[in-house]
């Protein structure tokens, strides 16, 4: 009972062993309740956490991200950092408990002990079970795997973030390469239209109809068509091959299901998105997580300043014959306790918690920092939305102006009103109007594409859903 007692009292002390280091505490951020280009009061939690890719309605773009989740490089480095995380906190939880070990040996050797009487080779058996235990009484071991459980959950955020960046990263890059499949088109038919136009003018001019200016204006109209159809086919090409790699793939082909304008602008993004919806991207959380680990790197150098109290023991049996190794004469035990600490060290056991406070405080600065440029890229994101919106409608009523210009000055020139001057100016102002109308429309469809990416992304599987609506459903 009274061994009991003993041991009761000595493992309490243990468990309740003080954890020396500070305890970590989420570094002040002074952010905003409303977002400068959004200022009303609605939530839009629904529409965000939704898989915003799909909002988009194209088929070909879910597979493409369907492909790259699963196959890019970099998305299964960084699941497979999760796992080695994983296994980080086991090895440094193990640390906390004894360690026990076992040792077994036989030897027969000859000596000259003939004075003492004994004659002949002797044998040696021995079989021990060992047990050795360092204390964790000042927390070192404990604020070891409270780092490395906070690193965990750093490289599942950064995982996560990966995910978000490599989903925007295919969206945008589809999206550039129906732009440059436009603007190929465009100018492919630009180019037709030309050289027809370069034919009639020829022959006008073969006819002493027209002066050799217009002829040479007509030809370099065309190569400029020309020009830029070789010029967007690369594009193209250079586009695909991105897209290819971002799908963990051999540059090649990419399937298209429909063209640029076809694609669908998702609903438009309800007002009022509360500021604290920055507070679910994995890129700041997988910072302050970081801030954490590094905060409890603080304790074990502190710790180190401290004594270290250890414990041994050894259980076992040795006898010369192996018949009688259990015996009750054979039984060998030993307990025993150590304490080690440093005395002096000029400083080094100090200046090793110095180093980790102040490694802390630039992971402070850099998770202030991360949520800084979170913000803007919300700010900037919302701001393009709005005002590209705006611009695509201009472009769309230049690009019609334009066509109709252009079709009425071939009309005056054939007339005889005007002069070639003019056709050509319509010409150019009609063939610029519709590149950059469809390279504005690109614009817009990505300006939704980051708006999601930096508000954090949605629910990238079914899985991660149930797991947030089941979530919701426990906190009501």
């Amino acid at each position: 009972m009274k061994h009991s007692i003993i041991y009761a009292l000595f493992l309490l002390l243990v468990i309740s062993g003080c954890k020396v280091g500070p305890e970590f505490q989420r570094p002040v951020t002074n952010s905003p309740a409303t977002f400068r280009f959004d200022s009303e009061a609605t939530q839009a939690d629904t529409i965000i956490n939704l898989k915003w890719w799909e909002m988009f309605q194209d088929p070909e773009l879910k597979a493409l991200i369907d492909t790259a989740l699963a196959h890019n490089p970099d998305v299964l480095i960084a699941a497979s950092r999760i796992e080695e995380a994983r296994a980080v906190v086991g090895y440094n939880k193990a640390d906390q408990w004894p360690s026990f070990g076992y040792d077994g040996s036989g030897n027969r050797q000859q000596l000259n002990l003939s004075q003492f009487g004994i004659n002949g080779p002797i044998n040696n058996f021995s079989g021990v079970a060992n047990l050795a235990w360092e204390l964790d009484f000042w927390g070192k071991y404990r604020r070891a795997t409270e780092a490395a459980r906070a690193e965990l959950l750093a490289s599942d955020y950064s995982h996560r973030a990966l995910q978000i960046s490599l989903i925007s990263s295919v969206a945008s890059t589809y999206f550039l390469l129906l732009d440059f499949d436009a603007r190929l088109g465009i100018s492919k038919m630009t180019m037709e239209s030309r050289k027809e136009s370069m034919r009639i003018i020829e022959e006008r001019y073969n006819e002493g109809i027209v002066p050799e200016i217009d002829l040479n204006q007509a030809q370099i109209q065309e190569a400029i068509a020309a020009a830029a159809i070789p010029f967007y086919e690369r594009l193209v090409a250079q586009t695909e091959n991105a897209l290819s790699i971002l799908l963990g793939n051999n540059p090649g082909f990419i399937t298209r299901s429909r063209k640029l304008k076809d694609e669908v602008i998702p609903p438009e993004i309800p007002s009022g998105i509360p500021s604290a919806i920055i507070a679910r991207r994995p890129d700041i959380n997988a910072a302050e997580q970081s801030l954490a680990a590094q905060s409890a790197r603080i304790g074990v150098a502190v710790a180190q300043r401290f004594p270290s109290i250890s414990l041994t023991g050894m259980l076992g049996a040795a006898s010369n014959d192996l018949s009688t190794i259990t015996s009750g004469d054979a039984l060998i035990w030993s307990v025993s306790g150590g304490i080690v600490g440093p005395i002096f060290q000029f400083g080094k056991n100090k200046r090793r918690a110095d180093i980790e406070r102040q490694r802390f405080y630039q992971d402070s600065l850099n998770y202030v920092n991360t949520v800084l440029r979170a913000f803007q890229e919300v700010e900037d994101a919302l701001v393009e939305i709005k005002t590209l919106n705006k611009e695509s409608i201009a472009r769309d009523r230049q690009m019609k102006a334009a066509e109709n210009a252009s079709m009425l000055s071939y009309e005056r020139y054939d007339g005889g009103v005007t002069s070639y001057l003019e056709v050509l100016d319509s010409d150019r102002s009609k063939f610029n109007a519709q590149l950059a109308a469809a390279e504005v429309y690109q614009q817009y469809l990505n300006a939704y594409v980051f708006l999601y990416k930096a508000l954090g992304g949605g629910w990238i599987s079914e899985e991660e859903m149930k797991q947030a609506e089941a979530g919701n459903q426990t906190d009501q």
